[in-house]
């Protein structure tokens, strides 16, 4: 079995605050790390895992196999509403976790040469080399810029449709790092970051489906409950901080005096402002430097 370590797990699990008869889901299961913390805290509550890898499922019910009260499901977590519904909380460990980075042949890495694949649902048809070979230039260049925030764009999609078809990820490292001016690859850190990072989440519809769940949590949220959520890059981040500070605020008339009674409260309080791991954590675990936890309670029910 992979050896993974689940990022930031005490903050994760401070915020989650588990009631040992409490429904919860780890809609990002992976390795099961963060899923075995919460079963320990669980006695007659229950754990729903989803997660689109299957190979994910399988090594984790090996880790997690000492546990009846898991229902695992592989489907996007954006569906979980179809599953589930007036459950104590909910947590995403967004991105790639470090298995699916390690295992070569996946084509998430850009550190080992395999064919261009970078889906997390093996299922799925849309491939990595799809998107690098059958898409427009426009296209390409939408998708490095949007998702990855490639400056040098236009050139690398350039240089992708000079050089097609493109196999595999060593092929695509060398497109990238041809289109890049020297001052861009003197750089620290890998050319190919960005541009990997775009195909990976063009490929599984990642900031789609975040956007889907963010939208949807809150018609499953019992009161109480909490949603916690771990972003790596600024795209995610952006998208849970805008919509946890739009359920946490009210927007009153400020042209009418209200008395006390009549202020509302919001439905939502946040639990923290974005918290980032530990320095202690970052010795033994690099995989959490760009992690960001934020956390947000549903203080009133849903038919208030």
């Amino acid at each position: 079995m992979t050896k993974h370590l689940p990022v930031m797990p005490e903050e994760v699990i401070d915020l989650l605050d588990i009631r040992k008869d409490g429904i919860y889901v780890d809609g990002t299961l992976g390795r099961g790390g963060h899923a075995k913390l919460i079963l320990e805290k669980l006695e007659n509550g229950k754990l729903y895992c989803f997660d689109l890898d299957e190979e994910a499922i399988r090594e984790s019910k090996e880790l997690l196999s000492d546990y009846d009260n898991v229902v695992y499901i592989h489907d996007n977590f954006k569906n979980m509403d179809q599953y589930v519904s007036e459950v104590d909380g909910i947590l995403l460990d967004l991105g790639v976790s470090s298995p699916q980075f390690d295992e070569g042949d996946r084509g998430f890495s850009y550190r080992y040469d395999a064919p261009l694949d970078m889906r997390m649902d093996q299922e799925a048809e849309l491939t990595a080399y799809d998107v690098v070979n059958t898409y427009e230039r426009d296209e390409l260049v939408r998708v490095l810029r949007e998702y990855g925030e490639e400056r040098n764009a236009a050139r690398i999609a350039d240089k992708i449709l000079e050089n097609r078809p493109i196999e595999t990820t060593l092929q695509l490292v060398d497109v990238i790092k041809s289109a890049l001016p020297a001052k861009v690859l003197s750089k620290k850190g890998h050319p190919a970051k960005q541009s990997f990072q775009a195909i990976r989440i063009e490929v599984n519809h990642e900031l789609d489906s975040l956007k889907s769940f963010l939208e949807m949590f809150d018609h499953i949220l019992k009161e109480d409950g909490r949603v916690v959520i771990i972003t790596f890059h600024s795209l995610e981040d952006k998208l849970v901080k805008y919509r946890f500070k739009e359920l946490s605020t009210v927007e009153d008339d400020k042209r009418i005096a209200l008395r006390p009674e009549e202020i509302k409260e919001p439905d939502y309080v946040l639990l923290n402002h974005g918290k980032k791991a530990s320095e202690a954590e970052l010795e033994t675990n690099n995989r959490a430097k760009s992690a960001i936890v934020r956390g947000i309670r549903r203080t009133h029910g849903k038919n208030r």
